[in-house]
C-alpha cells in the first residue's frame, strides 16, 4: 500500500463519519499535527538514528555475554521479522514478563472467541520472549518489537498486517503509533497505566506526546488514577474507558501447580520473596537471620526479578554463609537448606503456592512494586515496602482489607513475619481477605474485550 493509498483510506474513514455519523464512526481518530509537532517527531527519529548503533552494539555484547537469543534475532529490531502464518489478526505489544502475564488472559479469551484469528505478540526483552513461549508455545507468532524508526515499524506492519495493535500497560512509541494511524490500523492501550510522575513528564514533552494521544483509537485505564492522568494529558473521554485491572481476572483464573514445589515438606514455614531487586535480597537475608532463632525451620525462597542477576544473588548467598540451593540444579529442598534461589523463569506462582508469607519486590527498592495479586490469588498474606506506585489501586484494595501490610525495614518485616508465624490463623485470615479482593473485582477482562470488539468491528 502506498502512502497515497493510506491517506485515501484514512480520508474515506473520515468522509463516512461526516456523512453517516456514529453508525459508521471510524475507529481511526481524526488528527492534524502542527508543523512543530511533525518537526519534533523527525528530530526524535534523528536522535534515535544516532543512538541506535550504540544500542545495537550493546545488544550484540549482551548476546555474547548473557543471552544468545539477543544475537540470533537481532535484525528483528530493524523490522526484519518473519511474517505470521496468517495476516489480519491482533498484534499485542508487551514490554516484558509482567505485561505478557497481564495480557495472557485476554489473548486466551480472543483465542476462544475468534479461534481462526492470528495473534502476534511482541516484546522488548528476552525474559518477556521466554514467557510468551512458556505460556503459548507456538500458538502465537512472536518477535522482538523493532526500534521506533519509521521504516522499521512500517516494514514490520507491512509483514504482519494486523487489524489492530494492542499495547499493554505503558509503552507508547511515537513512530509506531504514527505509522499505524497512517495505515488506518486502530491502536488501543489496554490495562493502561499512567503514574502521576509519568504524567508530569509527558506533559513537559507535550509536543511529542500530544500527537500520540491524538492518534490512539482508545485507552482502557486500569484504575481511577490512570484514567485521571490520561484526562490530564488531554485524552478525550469518548476514547477513554475505566475498565479496571485485568490482572484481577488473570490472577483469579490462575491454575494451581500440578506438583508440589521441589517436593517441599509442607510442615516448614516458607517466606517467598518474589520479583526482588537489589538490595532487597540482603534485606530478606537479614529478616531470615532475625527469624531463625525462634523458627529454625523457616525457609526463604528468593526469586530475583531479572535472570541476569541470578549469578550475583548466588554469589551473595555464598558469601553470607547460608545453606542454599539453586532450583535449576536441585530437585528437592534438603532438610538443612535455609534459602532456595529460584533461578528459573516462570515458576514464581508455583513458589507462591507453598508460601506462608509473601514479599513482593520492587517495593523496598524504589521500582514501584510488582504484582501483589499473584500471592493474593492463592490466599497468602502479602508484605511490601513503601513504593507501590505501579499498582496503587491493587495495593490500596489489598491493604484496606488487611491482606497487604507495608513495611519500611528488615526489622518491621521480621516483626510482622513473627506475628503471622506465631498465630497462623491471623495470617490465614489476611490471605483469605486477599483472595476475596480478587473475586470482588473481576470483570475487567470482559469490559476490555467489549471495547476491542467495538473498535475492531
Amino acid at each position: 500500500m502506498t502512502a497515497a493509498d493510506e491517506c485515501g483510506n484514512r480520508s474515506w474513514h473520515l468522509i463516512r463519519s461526516h456523512l453517516f455519523g456514529n453508525a459508521v464512526k471510524s475507529p481511526i481518530p481524526s488528527y492534524r499535527s502542527t508543523m512543530a509537532q511533525t518537526l519534533f517527531r523527525w528530530f526524535y527519529s534523528f536522535v534515535l538514528v544516532l543512538v541506535i548503533p550504540f544500542a545495537f552494539i550493546n545488544l550484540v555484547r549482551r548476546g555474547v555475554l548473557r543471552t544468545r537469543d539477543y544475537n540470533r534475532r537481532r535484525f528483528e529490531r530493524f523490522g526484519f521479522v518473519a511474517p505470521p502464518p496468517a495476516t489480519g489478526g491482533y498484534l499485542f505489544h508487551c514490554v516484558s514478563v509482567g505485561e505478557v502475564v497481564a495480557a495472557s488472559c485476554l489473548i486466551k479469551k480472543i483465542m476462544q472467541q475468534e479461534p481462526n484469528t492470528q495473534i502476534t505478540v511482541t516484546t522488548t526483552t528476552p525474559t518477556g520472549s521466554a514467557r510468551v513461549r512458556a505460556i503459548f508455545g507456538n500458538q502465537v507468532h512472536h518477535f522482538y518489537l523493532p526500534y521506533d524508526l519509521h521504516m522499521a515499524m512500517a516494514g514490520m506492519l507491512r509483514r504482519v498486517k494486523p487489524k489492530a495493535v494492542l499495547i499493554t500497560e505503558v509503552e507508547l512509541w511515537p513512530n509506531l503509533i504514527h505509522v499505524c494511524w497512517r495505515k488506518c490500523i486502530p491502536v488501543m492501550v489496554i490495562n493502561a497505566r499512567m503514574t502521576d510522575r509519568s504524567a508530569r513528564r509527558y506533559k513537559k514533552v507535550g509536543i511529542l506526546f500530544e500527537p500520540m494521544l491524538g492518534k490512539l483509537s482508545h485507552v482502557c485505564a486500569q484504575g481511577q488514577r490512570d484514567y485521571d492522568n490520561y484526562r490530564f494529558l488531554g485524552m478525550p473521554p469518548d476514547r477513554l474507558s475505566l475498565t479496571n485491572n485485568i490482572k484481577f481476572d488473570q490472577a483469579a483464573n490462575a491454575k494451581p501447580a500440578a506438583m508440589p514445589f521441589m517436593h517441599l515438606n509442607n510442615a516448614r514455614p516458607v517466606l517467598v520473596a518474589g520479583s526482588t531487586h537489589d538490595p532487597e535480597e540482603k534485606v530478606l537475608l537479614s529478616v531470615l537471620n532475625r527469624l531463625l532463632p525462634e523458627f529454625p525451620d523457616v525457609l526463604l525462597i528468593l526469586v530475583p526479578r531479572h535472570p541476569e542477576r541470578f549469578a550475583a544473588v548466588e554469589k551473595m548467598l555464598a558469601e553470607a554463609g547460608v545453606h542454599y540451593v539453586c532450583s535449576e540444579a536441585a530437585g528437592q529442598v534438603p532438610a538443612h537448606c535455609q534459602v532456595v534461589l529460584l533461578n528459573e523463569m516462570g515458576r514464581l506462582n508455583e513458589a507462591y503456592q507453598v508460601a506462608n508469607i509473601a514479599f513482593v519486590g520492587g517495593s523496598l527498592a524504589d521500582r514501584g512494586g510488582h504484582n501483589a495479586l499473584e500471592p493474593a490469588a492463592v490466599a497468602v498474606p502479602v508484605i511490601m515496602g513503601p513504593h507501590t506506585y505501579n499498582n496503587p489501586v491493587i495495593c490500596a484494595y489489598l491493604e484496606q482489607c488487611g491482606a497487604l501490610t507495608l513495611v519500611n525495614s528488615d526489622e518491621d518485616m521480621a516483626t510482622l513475619c513473627r506475628t503471622w508465624l506465631t498465630d497462623p490463623e491471623v495470617a490465614k485470615k489476611a490471605g483469605l481477605a486477599g483472595r476475596q479482593v480478587l473475586e470482588d473485582n473481576r470483570g475487567a477482562l470482559q469490559k476490555t474485550w467489549n471495547e476491542i470488539q467495538r473498535i475492531c468491528r
